[in-house]
């Protein structure tokens, strides 16, 4: 590119020679280059520059004579609508008495043939002026041009914008969309009404985004635009976290194999849409090998360079490319253009060679004189310049569709608006140093540069106008979509807007009810690689692949997701636990041994029926007081024991229930003091068993004058005193309280009670114990007294039988979990007491009640002298 920039900036000033300044003072041009263009006068002229032919062509040089000038071929009639459009938005603000008043703007448009070198030429012969002779050597008066509407195409932008940019000429492009222009240290004068490329990929995603298209395919043309487009979509892409699938170049010289190459890795792809950025010439080689293999089930998504293009349109295409998504730049509406344009005539304006061969190209005449003349074959008539343009139908004359040319009217009005700001200066509050204004009659380019800058405006079509920093106009593009019409050809509705907002940036709009789906549930196609992660998962990423690409894992435990895609699970807090779903936090269930539980009912149970069994002993023991069997061993010794027992029974209901301070407070002590009041009854029984054995005896006759009635209940009581003091201090200085344990199961809170100080319950329990232990040994040693007095064998049976449980509860209660560890508890006291009212008891009652014949003292006394 720069080469070819050097060589036209060599030829332009071979042609274009620094004037001969004669000796009269006056600059002389040199030569002239042969352009096509249109001109009107004006006090403020504006330049353009416009595709109206499409190629150059460039004589053969023979370096002997002179180069004849390049010429230009095949016309382009909508470009020419574009140049034809510079001058109807001219023509309507001189007539507007509110902008710029009392100023005639003019223009100067000339051809680009679609070549730098030509737009190159034009771009200088505006700055430079076609004046023959200049005799102003001060260089004072306006400029030839106070700015310049165009190029269309990004190189020949570049490359003017390089040079003219170093005098500050302002340039507004309608249609150069390289991001590149947006360097304003390269090109500080250049601005442009037609968003760059990097807001064509942003509007692009936002499209994706809103239908969840995150696995998408890329193709894109071998040539600049394509190249630097699909950089900057994948970089956006990237931004979003969205994924390209394939990334494959369209091949400009339309190589077979290298299309069959792209068709093998589209259709071998999962992802269902794909992205085009290309030219239709580069695209339509593709759609070829598409209706030769029939591949359908796709998504096209086209960039503006083929969004409209008519050249796709055919009926062989419509299977496949009805429904295409595609961006265009946004369409508008100019008042009384079509009027102009069919009102134009080469008549009126002689010297515009431009409009006669636009003429002779529509008409297929010739204004050459000679009635006749032969092309080829073809006669050609001559122009009369009556031809009637109205019954024409030419992309000239189409104004359905307005896009560049509504870009050219608001590239013309952009400066307009510019130059009205600075007419309307006033002197003192000016911007420039010292807070001057521009001077009207010795304008300079770069002060128009600072206006345009600062426009602000709206058409009359309602769209807003305004430059950023870079010089990029607000983008706003419209959203296309490809439907079947009935005579079996595509057409094209507008079914959304992609606004670039300054506050939220891109906002689409989209009328989804409007756009034709290619597809056979006329709906959105799904294109992702992995489905969605419901809530209650999380993404895991697949080793090797890209971010899109990933597995579903369920939450752990206690973990929750409540959004799509979760990348992490939250952890519930401690008092909560994950639902069913994973997907929210539910209060833990709160665990305890409640008498709704099955095991509460049956350790209640258990517990009235022991304090049944022991009111029922009581009440057989008080009937039948005053029989020998129950007088034995002090009756009231009886009594108290089985009244403690009947405590030790009733203890239970306090475990069982939810926790409660008083119930945490009492449990315990209740369970303490009832037990240790069951062992010293149990423990003096053994003591009276062993002191009436001894009494009985000649050198023993006086042991029960030392432990009599008051001796007996004397004791019980301040042993049992002992295990109160005990209680007491461990209440007052360390309480138990209910405390919720989340240590056992995390998916539950066990409701417990903890024990507030292990140091008191361990003395609650070493004190029972040593009592138990005391008492199994005294009655281990007296089993072998005569039976008349022993009932130190049951007692032995009844300790063995409570030392082995609570022996057992340790380990159980240790090892067992929550509300379990409760239930161990009240078994042992149950098994214990249910050991004593048994081994005791029971022996007795079976006398009393089935053998009332051996409860007399006599049967007792024979028994004795039987065994002598």
């Amino acid at each position: 590119m720069w080469l070819t920039l050097c060589i036209s900036l060599y030829l332009s000033f071979n042609c274009i020679s620094v004037a001969s300044v004669l000796r009269s003072g006056t600059c002389v041009l040199q030569g002239h280059f042969n352009l096509n263009g249109m001109y009107k006068d004006g006090d403020f002229i504006l330049g353009g520059l416009f595709e109206v032919h499409f190629f150059t062509v460039f004589p053969e040089m023979s370096f002997r004579t002179e180069p004849e000038s390049p010429y230009c071929e095949i016309f382009n009639m909508e470009g020419f609508q574009h140049a034809q459009t510079m001058a109807f938005a001219i023509e309507e603000i001189n007539k507007n008495s509110n902008l710029l008043p009392n100023i005639t703007l003019g223009y100067h448009l000339y051809d680009n043939c679609v070549m730098l070198g030509m737009a190159f030429r034009a771009a200088l012969s505006l700055a430079s002026g076609t004046e023959e002779t200049f005799s102003n050597l001060n260089c004072t008066g306006p400029p030839p041009v106070v700015g310049i509407v165009g190029d269309a195409s990004s190189t020949p932008s570049i490359a003017i914008s390089s040079v003219l940019g170093l005098f500050r000429v302002p340039i507004v492009s309608h249609y150069a969309t390289c991001s590149c222009l947006s360097d304003r240290k390269k090109y500080p004068s250049f601005f442009r009404t037609i968003p760059s490329d990097a807001f064509q990929v942003r509007a692009m995603v936002q499209i994706l985004r809103h239908f969840g298209w995150t696995w998408v395919g890329l193709l894109y043309s071998d040539d600049d635009y394509g190249v630097y487009a699909a950089q900057a979509f994948q970089q956006e892409m990237q931004l979003f976290g969205f994924c390209v699938a394939f990334s494959e170049i369209l091949p400009h010289d339309n190589n077979l194999r290298d299309i069959q190459r792209v068709m093998g890795v589209i259709q071998f792809s999962t992802a269902r849409v794909v992205i085009v950025f290309a030219p239709s010439s580069f695209f339509i080689p593709l759609m070829e090998e598409v209706v030769l293999q029939n591949m359908t089930g796709r998504q096209w998504i086209a960039s503006e360079a083929w969004a409209t293009s008519v050249e796709s349109h055919t009926p062989r295409f419509l299977p496949f490319l009805r429904g295409t998504l595609g961006i265009a730049i946004r369409r508008g509406e100019i008042q009384r253009l079509h009027d102009f344009l069919l009102h134009v005539n080469p008549r009126r304006d002689p010297k515009n060679n431009m409009l006669r061969i636009f003429w002779e190209n529509m008409f297929e005449c010739s204004f050459e004189t000679g009635a006749k003349e032969t092309d080829g074959e073809q006669v050609k008539k001559v122009c009369t310049g009556h031809e009637n343009l109205i019954i024409t139908n030419t992309p000239y004359t189409d104004v359905s569709g307005l896009r560049a040319s509504y870009n050219v009217y608001k590239a013309v009005y952009a400066l307009a608006y510019a130059l009205h700001g600075l007419i309307q200066c006033e002197e003192g509050k000016g911007p420039f140093s010292g807070n001057r204004c521009a001077d009207i009659t010795n304008l300079k380019p770069w002060q128009l540069v600072h206006y345009l800058q600062k426009v602000n405006f709206t058409t009359g079509f309602g769209d807003h106008v305004s430059f950023d920093k870079n010089g990029d106009a607000l983008a706003i593009y419209d959203v296309l979509n490809w439907q079947p019409s009935s005579d079996e050809s595509i057409r094209i509705y507008t079914v959304g807007v992609v606004n670039e907002v300054t506050e939220t940036g891109m906002v689409l709009t989209l009328d989804e009810n409007a756009i034709y789906w290619n597809f056979q549930t006329k709906k959105p196609p799904r294109s992702v690689c992995s489905e969605s992660c419901p809530p209650g998962t999380r993404r895991a990423t697949r080793k090797g692949f890209p971010v899109c690409c990933f597995d579903c894992l369920p939450c752990g435990d206690g973990e929750i997701s409540n959004t799509t895609d979760a990348v992490e699970c939250t952890e519930c807090p401690d008092e909560f636990w994950s639902n069913m779903d994973k997907d929210k936090c539910v209060p833990k269930d709160v665990e305890f041994l409640s008498y709704e539980d099955p095991l509460g009912i049956s350790l209640t149970t258990a517990s009235l029926l022991g304090t049944c069994f022991c009111s029922l002993v009581l009440v057989v023991f008080a009937h039948h007081r005053n029989t020998p069997i129950v007088r034995a061993n002090n009756s009231e010794l009886s009594f108290l024991l089985l009244v403690s027992l009947k405590l030790c029974f009733l203890c239970v209901l306090l475990f069982i229930g939810r926790p409660q301070l008083w119930t945490c407070q009492l449990r315990h002590a209740v369970f303490g003091i009832s037990f240790v009041l069951c062992i010293s009854s149990i423990l003096v029984k053994t003591m009276v068993v062993i002191a009436v054995f001894k009494s009985s005896r000649p050198e023993g006759k006086g042991a029960m004058k030392w432990f009599g009635t008051a001796q007996q209940r004397c004791t019980v009581l301040v042993l049992t005193a002992l295990q109160i003091v005990i209680c007491a201090i461990w209440l007052s200085t360390a309480s138990p309280t209910p405390h919720k344990n989340n240590q056992y199961t995390r998916s539950k809170i066990v409701y417990e009670c903890a024990i507030g100080s292990v140091a008191g319950f361990s003395m609650l329990l070493g004190y029972i114990g040593l009592l138990a232990a005391v008492s199994f040994l005294l009655a281990f040693l007296a089993r072998n007294l005569p039976d008349n007095f022993n009932e130190a064998k049951f007692i032995t049976f009844s300790m063995l039988i409570f030392c082995a449980v609570w022996i057992a509860f340790v380990p159980a209660y240790v090892s067992s979990p929550g509300k379990y560890a409760v239930a161990v508890e009240i078994f042992a006291i149950l098994a214990s007491s249910f050991g004593l009212l048994m081994a005791i008891f029971a022996p007795k009652c079976y006398i009393i009640l089935l053998h009332p014949e051996r409860n007399t003292k006599n049967a007792i006394m024979g028994r004795e002298i039987h065994k002598k």
